[in-house]
């Protein structure tokens, strides 16, 4: 038997063995967040921002985000949820989170990252899916920034539609869609 043909059975022997793993966007978890306007399909960035992603599941799993709406839109900036109920009524949360913003990801257009008020460290469970290049919201020296956690692989038809929306003041809030578009649930993608 020639050196050539046995390297040869060895090389198959070794992969059926011992598979190549998976790459790291094999592993990393995806959501399907069915809307009013259609379904968007996310993967989230686990090996990048874990205590994002493990909080923003933990929402998925208790179902908070079931019944939120876009509450905020900006053409061309962002499309922002999981926070307000139909009537504008904000829904109680779990406890703020440590930003992850600096882990190298920008806020590009088709990205998800955690919503947050002044304090760069209190994201709860609101979220926006940015419409443009926002390299403004990404972590410097001078800005803390806004974690990426994922990006949209599946529905940017849908964010699309959705930030070309009529907006209005409602309830003291500015750019809220004039009809109402339902977060009707976010559910894990077994694989």
């Amino acid at each position: 038997m020639s050196i050539k043909l046995l390297f040869g059975i060895m090389s198959v022997v070794f992969l059926l063995a011992f598979p190549l793993s998976n790459t790291a966007a094999d592993k990393n978890p995806k959501v399907i967040m069915k809307t009013s306007m259609g379904d968007i399909t996310l993967e989230l960035y686990m090996d990048k921002a874990p205590v994002t992603v493990k909080n923003f599941l933990g929402y998925v799993d208790d179902k908070f985000y079931d019944g939120t709406i876009f509450h905020r839109v900006i053409k061309g900036f962002m499309i922002q949820g999981g926070g307000h109920t139909a009537d504008m009524n904000k829904k109680p949360t779990k406890g703020a989170i440590k930003n992850e913003a600096d882990n190298g990801l920008s806020n590009k257009k088709g990205t998800i990252a955690m919503a947050r008020m002044p304090d760069p460290h209190s994201a709860t469970a609101q979220f926006f899916i940015n419409h443009g290049d926002n390299p403004n919201l990404d972590h410097s020296a001078e800005n803390y920034g806004y974690c990426v956690f994922g990006k949209v692989i599946a529905g940017m038809d849908v964010v699309d539609a959705i930030a070309n929306v009529k907006i209005m003041t409602r309830r003291g809030m500015q750019n809220v869609p004039r009809e109402t578009i339902e977060i009707i649930s976010v559910t894990k993608v077994e694989e």
